[in-house]
């Protein structure tokens, strides 16, 4: 996929996201940087007092992991390592077992070597 593509999908997809209130920084983060997420969506608006970032990598979610987040004025945030350039998958979870998908949609990020 070329270059330019990737990052006019990145640009569509953090403008919806923040609307949901997601968010990465760097937009487009490097393998081995820190990526900040933020997250002041569904989940947290509905009163939850831990939320994890459940996280993979491709379209077999490589690397799965959940990262607790911390709870913040805003929200919650937590900076997670980049493992891989690839497409970044992202949902979030509180401790009932609430999921907040983007609608089954997953919020997908793209990475970069």
């Amino acid at each position: 996929m070329p270059r330019i593509n990737k990052t006019a999908t990145s640009f569509t997809n953090s403008t919806e996201y923040l609307k949901n209130g997601v968010s990465i920084s760097p937009a487009i983060p490097s393998v081995g940087d820190k990526a900040k997420i933020e997250y002041s969506g569904l989940l947290a608006q509905s009163g939850a007092h831990h939320v994890y970032v459940h996280v993979g990598y491709g379209d077999k979610w490589d690397s799965l992991y959940d990262y607790p987040m911390t709870r913040t004025d805003k929200g919650f945030e937590v900076s997670i390592p980049v493992l891989k350039a690839d497409k970044l998958n992202v949902c979030f979870k509180d401790c009932a077992n609430n999921w907040d998908n983007n609608s089954g949609k997953n919020y997908i990020f793209d990475t970069i070597q």
